[in-house]
């Protein structure tokens, strides 16, 4: 349609005519006259509608899915780092409560040999120093440490220091082949030199090749002169075998450990030595047996069936 004088007076009409019915409608409410025209209306344009909306729906639902899509997005996000910051709370807590086990065990083997211990943490492992089985501690010289003191932890001896810095040190493993203490075995106090042997149980040589030794006996340390590098009655490891004896003049044993030299974290190293030697009373209390329970079968006969009697009548019989 041309934009002239009469097509603009025929828009400003129909513009009139709009605001008129508009009017009357709303006035006349449920009963307004135009009310007919508006259901017709509505059931011409109803399909057309519904239609459209079918066509346009599904896009402002992707649309509301993104969005929603994003805010899930984002609280997953939120709720896997607050499960990372959990597990690592855990993990360190774990990690400080095994310490923790760690430092009681350690505090009631010294308490029980009265060794005056300095604590230490193991920040290093063999490598370092070369292939000897060794680890470095995080106390030195600043600390009182020197050199041929004896370490250990809440299971029983690791090693001796070696090496001293101002503030680290460095302990040879009682795993490692230089290494060398002297035992004595619990109750028959036989003597003899334990040596390491890496990954394998630490071989024992009694010096007496008739000494009566079996599988489960312990050992603790003899001690040192001046009690150096070895203090006494430190827990060293328990018979796993023993060689037969062919009358040589020594008899040898291997011990495991009680201490395990690959998973070493918190150690202590005896700065002030026992006031007499503990013997025996170091080693932790010997595992009770666990009692077998004995299972008792009694038969009991049917009614119906024959005694024993009967049974051997029957055989004669046939």
């Amino acid at each position: 349609m041309r934009d002239t004088r009469e097509s603009r007076l025929l828009l400003v009409l129909l513009i009139a005519i709009a605001f008129a019915l508009i009017t009357v409608d709303i006035r006349g409410g449920e009963d307004s006259p135009v009310d007919g025209a508006r259901r017709a209306a509505a059931s011409v344009f109803g399909p057309i509608e519904n239609g459209v909306a079918s066509a346009v729906d599904p896009v402002g639902n992707a649309i509301a899915a993104v969005r929603d899509s994003g805010e899930r997005h984002d609280r997953m996000a939120e709720l896997e780092r607050e499960n990372a910051a959990l597990k690592a709370k855990l993990g360190s807590d774990d990690r400080n409560r095994s310490r923790l086990q760690q430092l009681d065990k350690l505090l009631k083997i010294a308490g029980a040999g009265q060794y005056g211990i300095k604590g230490a943490e193991v920040i290093a492992i063999g490598a370092a120093q070369g292939f000897s089985w060794t680890i470095t501690i995080d106390v030195g010289a600043n600390d009182g440490i020197k050199r041929d003191m004896t370490v250990l932890n809440g299971d029983g001896l690791v090693g001796r220091v070696t090496t001293v810095g101002p503030n680290t040190s460095t302990v040879l493993l009682a795993s490692d082949p230089d290494f060398t203490v002297g035992t004595r075995m619990e109750g028959s106090d036989e003597l003899g030199f334990a040596s390491g042997q890496g990954d394998r149980p630490l071989r024992v040589e009694l010096l007496n090749g008739k000494a009566q030794i079996k599988k489960g006996d312990r050992l603790v340390t003899f001690g040192s002169q001046a009690d150096k590098p070895f203090v006494p009655g430190v827990p060293v490891g328990v018979v796993s075998r023993v060689d037969p004896s062919g009358g040589d003049l020594t008899r040898t044993l291997y011990v495991t450990p009680f201490a395990s030299f690959t998973k070493l974290d918190v150690v202590g190293v005896v700065v002030q030595t026992p006031a007499k030697d503990p013997r025996d009373t170091v080693l932790p209390d010997k595992p009770r047996p666990t009692p077998r329970p004995t299972v008792t079968v009694t038969v009991t006969p049917s009614a119906g069936a024959p005694a024993d009697g009967g049974f051997q009548q029957q055989e004669q019989d046939q």
